[in-house]
């Protein structure tokens, strides 16, 4: 999929394939076939009881018969980038020089497209692997407007999908993210400020803040990544990008008046009249 020979830069090369920058130095260890099937499982059951931490989810899997311990399954669970969603404490630190913003949308009435966007991340299941998903959604229209896959946590790819969003799309008032590592980098912080955009982070581990991306990463999974067993992340890359085109243009979805996103996102006088 890469050529290291080839006279493109191996950046335009990622950038083509839709692939992070990272991904073509990084060389992942591969984890087993037994992990890779914990891993699946987890994830489908996060979806179900996003409250359940490592202790729950351990319990949860011995009662399906799975022998794992509750270190491992913490273990994977921050491999896979999900934690339970409750309200805690705020008794965490951001990393140094990570500085953490304030929750922006309580009480905000959202009536318009690009009034906020929303970004996160999800671990995507493949036959012999997995990659993570980064999208950016339009909190008003739920139009997913850029997305990227990639097969580590850095960074970059969440950078590459958020400049190709400011590029596409008028840029919002607001940008809402969670306190992942991703968000809070002071290079993905960088380039919200140089277009002036506002900055709003979920409370840590608060589910009421995240509800609205975990709905869309439930639809993504039952709808089109669960039914799959993808080979390869070009082949991942490809049935995701048909389903988030579906998703976008054709899906209807009811909390739109049974409209899909699109017509919401580019023609708001539909909404009314529904």
């Amino acid at each position: 999929m890469i050529d290291r020979s080839h006279a493109l830069p191996l950046a335009a090369q990622a950038r083509e394939l839709g692939i992070s920058r990272g991904a073509v130095y990084y060389e992942p260890a591969p984890a087993c076939q037994a992990d890779l099937t914990l891993m699946r499982r987890i994830d489908e059951l996060h979806l179900d009881f996003p409250f359940a931490g490592s202790r729950m989810m351990q319990g949860l899997l011995k009662g399906e018969g799975f022998a794992v311990g509750r270190r491992h399954v913490a273990t994977l669970m921050k491999r896979m980038g999900i934690e339970a969603l409750y309200r805690k404490p705020n008794t965490s630190k951001p990393a140094p020089g990570h500085k953490i913003y304030p929750y922006l949308l309580r009480g905000l009435t959202v009536d318009r497209p690009s009034q906020v966007w929303a970004m996160d991340i999800t671990y995507i299941p493949m036959a012999r692997g997995f990659v993570y998903l980064a999208a950016v959604v339009d909190w008003f229209s739920r139009k997913v407007l850029t997305w990227r896959l990639s097969i580590t946590l850095h960074a970059d790819f969440c950078i590459e999908a958020l400049e190709e969003a400011l590029v596409r799309f008028a840029k919002p008032d607001i940008f809402n993210t969670d306190q992942g590592s991703q968000f809070t980098s002071a290079d993905f912080i960088t380039v919200l400020k140089a277009h002036e955009i506002r900055i709003s982070m979920d409370g840590k581990g608060a589910w009421r803040d995240n509800v609205f991306v975990e709905r869309l990463w439930r639809t993504i999974k039952y709808e089109e990544v669960y039914l799959k067993a993808y080979d390869s992340v070009g082949e991942a890359r490809a049935s995701i990008g048909r389903y988030l085109n579906f998703y976008n243009s054709r899906r209807p979805h009811s909390r739109l008046g049974g409209h899909p996103p699109d017509v919401i996102y580019f023609n708001q006088p539909l909404l009314a009249a529904a």
